[in-house]
């Protein structure tokens, strides 16, 4: 068992009645890497991450946790920030945050001076003594995202992080999110912002229907679904330019074209052969984004099943 990986999933199985939500699952995860976890509603991304945390259990495969057989004493070894918020609204914010870390094995002393120390760094000082319910909805979410990195787990987990968010919070929450991936906290990172993603991860794996449909690092992905497009701008307008009929046309404006060779055309030769009738200032090709390569894989691998959890 490699100690590189923090997490190693294999062939897990999951099903609820007639239901398969994980259908033989395998992922890897390798420490000090930031993990995104996509997939379409349903697809069983939550499954999935409910039995890494031991919420609940597979019924078939494994999963190993630092190379370890997962158990419910690694638990504490997790950071598990969930979606829905799960704090107590008529509590106040340093006695909960110390309550929660607690529960995952600091005594109250150091829960408290790790909690202020970050409540500091929020922003939330003057704010610990304040309900929950008293916070706006990005203050909570605050305060959720550190009970979820305040005792320093071993692995972090991170259902929507930025909901709520203002565009600097969200980049206070990001740099957090970066040192502990500096520090070697593999961080696995599940949300629908595709951009986000593109941003922040370095691997991915996208499921789908209960199945892993793609999984890779960022950058193969992306090669791997380049279409040979390609863009080029000019100095003059091109309206008068006329194109060898066998170039296929995405996209024409005045200063600038999208388009794709034929197979075994030079992209040297068509640049030179563009210069000749006019000055192509640059030329790059077209990477997809990762929505559109999400967009793609999910419909092609899309078949008819019951909604997943």
């Amino acid at each position: 068992m490699s100690q590189s990986l923090a997490l190693d999933i294999r062939e897990v199985v999951k099903q609820f009645g007639s239901l398969r939500a994980n259908d033989g699952i395998s992922l890897q995860v390798p420490t000090g890497t930031i993990f995104g976890l996509l997939g379409p509603n349903g697809a069983g991304k939550t499954t999935l991450i409910r039995m890494i945390t031991r919420i609940t259990i597979p019924d078939s495969g494994d999963i190993i946790f630092f190379g370890e057989r997962l158990e419910d004493r690694h638990q504490r070894q997790m950071g598990y920030l969930p979606e829905e918020r799960g704090l107590y609204k008529k509590m106040a914010v340093l006695e909960q945050l110390v309550y929660l870390l607690e529960l995952k094995g600091l005594k109250a002393a150091e829960a408290e001076r790790e909690s202020m120390q970050w409540l500091e760094r929020f922003g939330l000082a003057d704010r610990a003594q304040s309900k929950v319910q008293e916070l706006s909805k990005g203050n909570q979410q605050k305060v959720q995202f550190i009970a979820t990195i305040a005792h320093r787990p071993r692995l972090l987990i991170l259902d929507e992080p930025f909901s709520g968010l203002d565009p600097i919070n969200t980049q206070l929450i990001e740099d957090v999110i970066r040192e502990f991936r500096a520090a070697g906290t593999p961080v696995i990172f599940s949300t629908h912002r595709m951009e986000q993603v593109e941003q922040i991860c370095e691997e991915i794996a996208l499921i789908n229907a209960g199945r892993v449909v793609l999984a890779g690092e960022m950058r193969a992905v992306r090669r791997q679904y380049r279409s040979g497009e390609l863009h080029f701008e000019f100095d003059q307008p091109i309206e008068e330019l006329e194109l060898p009929a066998e170039v296929r046309v995405f996209d024409r404006g005045r200063y600038h074209l999208n388009l794709a060779l034929p197979a075994g055309r030079s992209v040297n030769e068509f640049i030179a052969w563009l210069n000749e009738r006019n000055h192509v200032l640059r030329y790059e090709e077209v990477s997809p984004s990762l929505q559109q390569i999400f967009i793609e894989v999910v419909q092609r691998t899309a078949h008819p099943s019951p909604v997943a959890l």
